[in-house]
């Protein structure tokens, strides 16, 4: 992380903790790693988490007011259920947050569910408790998306670009079935989409122009954004279910896929790894394939790469998994003994 984003990150924290210590909570502090700050209320046990990166843009006064008056969720079904929203984050994003509802989406990234109200974002939490399935609140939180359509058709492709206010939630349309493959005709093609952060959605027709430097676009907005969501791109199979894109053999975007999907790899693992004992450490080689560094004293827990280095030895991943276990973590790791001789 770069030193002007530790510096903004840092002064949004202290930002936060000045209008909190104001409402009486002394004991705030800010923890760097998670991004997040973290303090008591009068009269409970546990901490409170307050999440700053579901801060909206110059909104740190009446966020912090909202998540004072209401830290909980709605107390029924009925109240709850217009409020809810789907959010597409990364599967370690919400590592701070006791159980939350949550779904795989596409690779290393998870579908959650919030209640949205007007100074504040929550999670649902697993355990709701509402009296209805899990299945329900995911079904209404997409219902509750606005489905919006875009006029007008494209004579040429186009980038069309969704900036959100923090209500709109353009990203979460990705999992509305059907919604990206209708905006063909506004784009000029084959829809692409970009989701580099919480606040841009970016399409583009398939091979047009565009869609190379659109690569290089979300890959920077989405290593400096604290709102990150993914560099990837993603398009509608035959059913209308948003999946991951994928270059056609002998493509030019073949190295920019790979580059995606292993930038998005890293930031995750990375972010794992925070919290995790004996995490190998995941690159980018320069061609675009990922290598985990096992270190050379003693056992590691290795997230699934290309290849293995261990010293100056490297070998394929293929060449190690029949002496890999499995720990079942999100994104998964394999622990690894002794590098075979």
């Amino acid at each position: 992380m770069g030193l002007f984003r530790r510096v903004a990150r840092a002064r949004l924290a202290s930002q936060v903790i000045k209008r909190l210590r104001r409402s009486g909570m002394t004991d705030a502090r800010y923890h760097s790693a998670s991004f997040t700050v973290r303090f008591v209320r009068p009269g409970d046990d546990q901490p409170s988490v307050l999440r700053l990166d579901e801060v909206k843009r110059g909104q740190v006064t009446s966020f912090v007011a909202g998540f004072l008056r209401a830290p909980g969720l709605p107390a029924n079904w009925a109240e709850a259920r217009p409020l809810l929203r789907p959010v597409l984050r990364g599967v370690t994003t919400t590592s701070d947050v006791s159980a939350p509802l949550c779904r795989p989406a596409f690779p290393l990234l998870a579908e959650f569910v919030v209640v949205d109200q007007p100074d504040t974002m929550t999670y649902v939490n697993a355990a709701h408790g509402w009296g209805v399935t899990d299945a329900e609140v995911f079904a209404a939180a997409r219902d509750n998306l606005s489905g919006a359509t875009l006029m007008g058709v494209a004579a040429e492709p186009v980038v069309v670009q969704f900036v959100d206010d923090g209500d709109a939630y353009w990203t979460s349309h990705l999992l509305l079935d059907g919604w990206l493959a209708a905006l063909a005709g506004q784009v000029g093609g084959r829809p692409v989409a970009f989701a580099p952060e919480r606040g841009l959605l970016l399409v583009t027709a398939d091979d047009s122009a565009h869609l190379s430097g659109l690569f290089a676009r979300a890959e920077a907005v989405y290593l400096a954004s604290p709102r990150s969501i993914t560099p990837m791109a993603y398009v509608s199979d035959e059913s209308g279910r948003t999946i991951p894109y994928d270059a056609k053999p002998g493509s030019p975007y073949d190295i920019c896929v790979r580059r995606a999907k292993a930038v998005l790899a890293v930031r995750e693992y990375a972010r794992q790894a925070v919290h995790l004992p004996l995490a190998a450490e995941l690159l980018i080689t320069e061609d675009g394939r990922t290598r985990a560094l096992w270190p050379a004293d003693g056992p590691a827990l290795l997230p699934e790469a290309d290849e293995v280095q261990f010293g100056a030895e490297i070998r394929s991943w293929a060449e190690l998994t029949g002496t890999l276990i499995p720990q079942n973590l999100s994104p998964e790791r394999w622990r690894a003994e002794a590098w075979p001789t």
